[in-house]
């Protein structure tokens, strides 16, 4: 493989893309920065690359990538991350411009995390690797 070619998606805008337009996300704001205003209490997925590496006997990207989810209340918050953590998983095979999603794996499951910047918010966090190859 020609590395000066090698060209890495942008994982956060593959989950955004994919996540926003979903039925069962209807009125929920996806995006990998908070809305103005944004004080933890509307229904909102924040996405984050937070570290992954090139493989590169492997030809092969694997971003960790952190979901905050937050909601009016505890309860809301969980719902929207169940129905993030449904929708995250059926991407595997998903093409997003020179990338194809070989496999998404949980490295960490829904977990409850109180924002204490927000302290009004509710928020659960999920964390996922994905592997990306070159389409």
């Amino acid at each position: 493989m020609n590395e000066a070619l090698l060209s890495f998606p942008d994982v956060e805008r593959l989950i955004v893309e994919n996540l926003k337009y979903r039925p069962e996300l209807a009125g929920v704001v996806v995006d990998n920065r908070p809305p103005n205003g944004f004080d933890g209490t509307q229904k909102v997925v924040l996405v984050s690359r937070t570290g992954g590496a090139w493989v590169d006997d492997l030809h092969l990207d694997q971003p960790l990538v952190e979901l905050e989810v937050y909601g009016p209340d505890k309860t809301t918050a969980h719902t929207v991350s169940l129905s993030v953590r449904a929708a995250l998983l059926q991407l595997r095979g998903t093409v997003y411009g020179t990338a194809v999603v070989t496999d998404v794996v949980e490295t960490e499951a829904v977990r409850w995390l109180p924002d204490y910047n927000r302290p009004a918010g509710n928020r659960y966090l999920t964390t996922v690797r994905f592997s990306l190859r070159p389409a």
